[in-house]
């Protein structure tokens, strides 16, 4: 499978999903054994945003129902908000 068949096909958004989720666990590993870093909640929340945006692509690539890819995009845009939320300062 070459480069292109990987990108057309939606394979590249499988494996950055693995790398994303890879992230995720060092991220929270660190944050929990040197309280430094982001903090669970506000990573989740970015993550969740740019994970759900990755999702979409994915979901489009491959044909999916157009009901699953605005799925995606809300929980996107749920994600987003909830990061707004965490980060305003008050």
């Amino acid at each position: 499978m070459n480069l292109s068949n990987v990108i057309t096909s939606g394979r590249i958004v499988d494996i950055m999903v693995v790398f994303v989720v890879l992230e995720v666990i060092v991220l929270i590993g660190y944050w929990h054994r040197t309280g430094r870093g982001v903090p669970t909640l506000p990573l989740l929340a970015n993550v969740g945003a740019g994970g759900s945006l990755m999702l979409a692509l994915g979901a489009v690539l491959k044909g999916f129902e157009p009901a699953i890819i605005a799925l995606c995009l809300v929980s996107s845009l749920v994600f987003h908000v909830s990061d707004l939320a965490i980060r305003w300062k008050r």
